[in-house]
């Protein structure tokens, strides 16, 4: 199995940090912060294979230059403990080639950008000298404003919720296990990632813990465990048993809750809850099969269909789809007239092509033939980003559906299990309506004889 890594952290000024000399240390070039005046230069730096800029749709043309863009992101803050950047670190697999990196990386901030808004340095680093020599990754920085056609504007705040945040750094985890294993598969690659922890994985040890440069150059020069290891298996050890009790106390806490009666909640809705019950038990298997279709909702995949964001991501990639088709079009258009006009004017088309003479009709048509293959060469990446983004939006209008109907599902599946029940009982008191009825004897009016 190839390496997974995924961390994402802030750059803050309360840390003494600042967005430029980031960027520069990442991509390894000099950078000149315009608020403080202090010049950050990395170029001496090693390691650095490849770093470029990811912006949005529609960014000015000032933020493809590194230093205004990361000047701009520091003079966009005015507190002293603001946030100025967010980094996403990524493993990138040692199987892929560094083309096949580079494209994992690039698309990945590619996403993040169209998600959030923002803009993206995306600098990879070859593995360090003293560490593992797999460890290839990529240090994706974002900026924490999103970036229109007038700048820096609102902050990405779903990043930083507390109650979104988790939930999107979560995705993200899981998306670049399903990118990573994308590529792999293309490049024939048998080897996989897994985003999720080891216990949810089903393997029972403890994770790895890097030691660091230092620890390993100690071991590699000594033949000996360094300190630091000696310390990680001790705290190791120490974590199993206090795992061990945890279980054990956890075991006991449950047991306890089953005792006892939560009385905190809200006394009036407990009575609406139990008002509705008892509605629901009155109810007759039909009346139940009525009420299961009267909430039920909708197919997720036809919400996702009629969804807002969904239909203009559709929109925008059939539009772009008909360029494409157009440039098509007109270029081979274009080039059949320009064949025909050939074979009908053969001296003047002689002349033309080595500039001795100019045909208008002809450059007419050479023109028009090199616009068309100009629209649908320019069209042809937009349409592929426009596939990501019409899925990145239907996935996520998807969970959203999903997670929104969870409660209506749990709710239907009760109500069918009561229904099953209801039907059941139905049936045994009809069963024993007839039976009764079977065993009562007709009766004979017993008449006079005359």
């Amino acid at each position: 199995m190839a390496i997974y890594h995924l961390s994402v952290k802030t750059i803050s000024r309360s840390a003494g940090r600042s967005a430029t000399a980031a960027a520069a240390y990442r991509a390894g070039v000099e950078i000149t912060d315009e608020r403080t005046g202090e010049i950050h230069d990395y170029t001496r730096k090693g390691g650095v294979e490849s770093a470029e800029l990811v912006l949005p749709a529609g960014a000015p043309e000032w933020a493809a230059d590194r230093a205004a863009l990361w000047n701009a992101a520091e003079q966009a803050e005015t507190r002293k403990n603001s946030t100025v950047a967010r980094e996403f670190e990524i493993a990138l697999p040692e199987e892929l080639s560094p083309a096949e990196r580079a494209r994992l990386a690039r698309d990945f901030a590619r996403e993040l950008v169209e998600r959030h808004g923002c803009a993206a340095d995306v600098c990879i680093h070859a593995p360090g000298k003293d560490g593992d020599d797999r460890n290839h990754h990529a240090h994706i920085l974002l900026t924490t404003r999103r970036l229109g056609p007038e700048g820096l504007t609102e902050k990405t705040r779903e990043l930083d919720d507390q109650k979104t945040g988790s939930k999107l750094v979560t995705q993200w985890r899981e998306r670049v296990a399903a990118l990573t294993n994308e590529r792999l598969r293309e490049n024939g690659i048998e080897a996989r990632v897994d985003h999720r922890t080891l216990e949810a994985q089903g393997i029972e040890r403890e994770p790895t813990r890097h030691l660091g440069p230092a620890a390993t150059a100690i071991e590699r020069r000594t033949g000996q465990p360094s300190h630091k290891r000696q310390q990680h298996n001790e705290d190791a050890l120490e974590r199993l048993q206090r795992a061990r009790e945890a279980g054990e106390l956890e075991r006991q806490g449950k047991e306890a809750e089953r005792s006892i009666i939560d009385l905190s909640g809200d006394l009036e809705a407990a009575k609406l809850e139990r008002s509705e019950r008892q509605r629901i038990e009155r109810m007759n298997s039909n009346e139940l099969a009525a009420e299961i279709r009267r909430i039920r909702p909708s197919p997720v995949a036809s919400l996702v269909e009629r969804d807002q964001a969904v239909r203009e991501a559709a929109a925008r990639l059939e539009q772009l789809s008909a360029q494409h088709q157009a440039g098509q079009q007109q270029e081979a258009r274009a080039k059949e007239q320009a064949e025909q006009w050939r074979e009908q004017h053969k001296v003047q088309a002689w002349l033309h092509d080595r500039g001795i003479g100019h045909a208008p009709e002809l450059r007419e048509l050479e023109e028009l033939r090199e616009a068309g293959r100009t629209q649908w060469l320019t069209t042809a990446p937009r349409i592929q980003d426009a596939i990501l983004s019409k899925r990145n939006v239907e996935q996520d209008v998807r969970e959203r559906i999903r997670f929104e109907q969870a409660p209506t599902l749990l709710k239907v599946d009760e109500l069918e299990a009561l229904r099953q029940e209801k039907v059941r009982q139905e049936f045994e008191q009809q069963t024993r309506q007839d039976e009764n009825e079977k065993k009562v004897e007709p009766r004979h009016d017993r008449g006079m004889e005359l």
